[in-house]
């Protein structure tokens, strides 16, 4: 068999072409990646914001609850919120047919930058927002009616 002489070394070529392009879909994916699950980490977040905050006594006491749940998920998961988190406590109403119920909304929104996901020389930053909202737990009491039983 005779090669021809033009194709020789073609195969080394074409790997080299070809191998930083796939190197950089690969690096694409993982970043995708690992910007979905920070964002699914951001939802975590403002659920269990909006649960503590449901279950406190006080509007003060439900952003306290609200913003110390929120940091102990993110810090839980090894996200790093460029500003600091305080979610704002909203309270709302939902009319349902069996009466009216209070609700409690919490958003979280936390900048993240893209070198802390992907690799350290990538610039810029990504904000990630959420909200959930949860009904008032009806069993939670209340300070009034605490102090009247501890007497």
């Amino acid at each position: 068999m005779r090669r021809r002489g033009g194709e020789q070394g073609s195969a080394a070529l074409e790997t080299a072409i070809v191998a930083p392009v796939l190197v950089v879909f690969v690096l694409i994916a993982i970043a995708a990646g690992r910007i979905q699950s920070t964002g699914g980490v951001v939802d975590a977040a403002a659920r269990s914001g909006a649960r503590a905050a449901s279950l406190a006594r006080t509007p003060e006491g439900a952003q306290q609850a609200a913003g110390d749940a929120v940091l102990e998920v993110l810090r839980g998961q090894g996200v790093q919120c460029a500003q600091a988190v305080s979610p704002p406590v909203e309270y709302g109403t939902l009319n349902t047919s069996a009466g009216p119920l209070t609700t409690v909304t919490v958003q979280v929104s936390c900048t993240v930058r893209l070198s802390d996901l992907l690799v350290g020389l990538t610039p810029g930053s990504k904000t990630m927002t959420a909200s959930f909202t949860s009904v008032l737990d009806h069993y939670r009491g209340t300070e009034a009616g605490t102090k009247e039983k501890k007497s």
